[in-house]
């Protein structure tokens, strides 16, 4: 594990959790990543709640303890594997309202692969993930701008996503890369989890609706995992913009029978707002910062123009699911920017009427 097989410094292997409530009052986002051949290890968490996002990141010169999961004030405790986590912030002892948790995290059903990820630019290989999913519940104590969010199962959902492999850092020159800029991009990722069931489905396309990755699964204890099919997801987005209210997503048993499972959105996280996912013009996962970095901050997300590149960036939904007769609840994980020909978009500045 102290070294990879590949020299590319974008090498990676990250994970990340969501905890979120049923009422919509607030979604964690909590994720660790190594670069083992930039030498970084780095860790985030974001709090929405109402209109404000708490952010949290640290980073720091990645050691040779790989089961050390910490960074500053960050950590992640594996206490049975594939089973049981504990993700825990300290408090910041110069901000007593500022984010802090301690919370356990439990699977309710097993881990599920995801489809192999592959993304060229020009001919060169930019992204190679793999990557697991799982769906659980959780308990513990949040704390952030003098609240105090009491976690419990039922009341709580919990999902998890571990990825590795090849994935861009940012500093590197582009080169002809630039000529390769796609004309569209749009991503899809739900889990979604029931009492009974998780439902997983993945769905990345081009610019005229090609499909490069798809994913539509049933995931239930001691039953094998059923597919389901080839998923089309309708989206009634915000008039002026891409940003989903509802949607539904149509889905086929094995003997072909359709299955819907409405989508109602309850609380929204853009990525590129504190967590450092791409375009954040403030801090981006996998860049060196010097040791022992850590930096808190507090997101107004009552005016969406205030944070215009949000919109270029993938957004994490918090979201309440129906199939069926039984409602489950997990992440409506969206992104559309250029052009999108099933959906009506015609560029990048295109938006919905």
């Amino acid at each position: 594990m102290k070294h990879h097989v590949s020299g590319d410094r974008n090498v990676y292997d990250r994970c990340i959790f969501h905890v979120l409530d049923h009422s919509g009052r607030a979604l964690l986002i909590a994720g660790l990543g190594v670069y083992p051949n930039t030498g970084v290890v780095d860790a985030y968490a974001t709090l929405r709640t109402g209109d404000r996002l708490h952010a949290v990141r640290a980073s720091d010169a990645l050691g040779d303890d790989r089961m050390r999961l910490e960074v500053g004030p960050l950590r992640i405790t594996v206490d049975e594997p594939l089973r049981r986590f504990t993700l825990s912030c300290a408090a910041d002892p110069a901000d007593a309202d500022g984010l802090s948790f301690d919370l356990t995290w439990t699977a309710d059903f097993p881990a599920l692969w995801e489809p192999h990820h592959l993304q060229r630019t020009g001919g060169r290989l930019t992204l190679e993930g793999r990557r697991f999913v799982q769906a659980g519940r959780c308990a513990g104590v949040i704390r952030a701008g003098g609240e105090r969010f009491e976690v419990t199962a039922g009341e709580w959902t919990g999902t998890r996503d571990r990825s590795w492999g090849v994935r861009p850092i940012p500093g590197e020159e582009p080169g002809r890369a630039a000529e390769s800029r796609p004309e569209g991009f749009h991503w899809l990722w739900i889990p979604m989890r029931f009492d009974d069931r998780f439902v997983m489905v993945v769905a990345q396309e081009d610019a005229d609706g090609y499909r490069t990755l798809n994913q539509a699964q049933l995931v239930r204890n001691g039953r094998r995992d059923t597919q389901l099919g080839w998923p089309r997801t309708e989206i009634a987005y915000r008039p002026g913009t891409r940003h989903p209210e509802s949607a539904v997503v149509h889905l086929t048993d094995p003997g072909g029978k359709p299955l819907e499972i409405g989508v109602e959105i309850l609380a929204s996280s853009p990525l590129a707002v504190g967590a450092g996912y791409p375009p954040a013009g403030d801090w981006q996962h996998g860049t060196w910062q010097g040791r022992d970095w850590t930096d808190r901050r507090v997101y107004d997300l009552s005016d969406p123009s205030a944070h215009p590149l949000a919109a270029y960036g993938v957004t994490d939904h918090a979201a309440r699911f129906t199939l069926d007769g039984r409602t489950g609840h997990g992440i409506f994980e969206h992104g559309s920017f250029g052009r999108h020909d099933p959906s009506g978009f015609t560029d990048f500045t295109s938006t919905a009427r």
